[in-house]
């Protein structure tokens, strides 16, 4: 399950990718605009730019902006550095992977459904680029627009 850390990242990393290339952004912006509490913000950016997502400058002018260009995120790279591996049980991960001491790993039906589902994530995460996600939302919005009826008569 994604944690609002996770959320939180992927919606300030979606902020900056909105943003001109190279322009900073104000955190109080990010946390303003994303309704997200300013100190957690704080601290999930600093995470976003140990590994190498953000880049930040200190100061009066001072702000994040993205490190590289959105279509070079894969969004399953920013969850697993926020929220860890995207297995939702240990014996399903491939990152950080522990044997359960209450089954038998090859006879479990547990073990072999969580694999097929950590499995799906990943293939959904890791072909998909922050650039995609931005833009999820804006696909949706154009085909409404050009599906709606050019004008629409009313009789009286």
């Amino acid at each position: 399950m994604l944690t609002k850390k996770g959320k939180y990242g992927l919606k300030a990393l979606i902020h900056l990718a909105h943003m001109p290339a190279g322009q900073l952004a104000f955190v109080n912006d990010i946390a303003t605009g994303n309704n997200i509490p300013k100190k957690f913000l704080d601290a999930i950016l600093g995470e976003l730019r140990n590994a190498g997502f953000v880049q930040s400058r200190k100061g009066k002018d001072g702000g994040y902006r993205l490190a590289r260009p959105a279509d070079e995120i894969k969004v399953g790279h920013v969850v697993r550095v926020l929220d860890g591996p995207l297995a939702p049980i240990p014996c399903a991960s491939r990152t950080q992977y522990q044997r359960c001491e209450d089954c038998n790993e090859a006879t479990c039906q547990v073990r072999h459904l969580m694999l097929e589902v950590r499995q799906a994530i990943a293939e959904v995460l890791d072909q998909r680029s922050l650039a995609e996600m931005r833009d999820i939302g804006l696909d949706d919005l154009a085909r409404d627009i050009d599906d709606r009826p050019l004008a629409v008569k009313v009789q009286a």
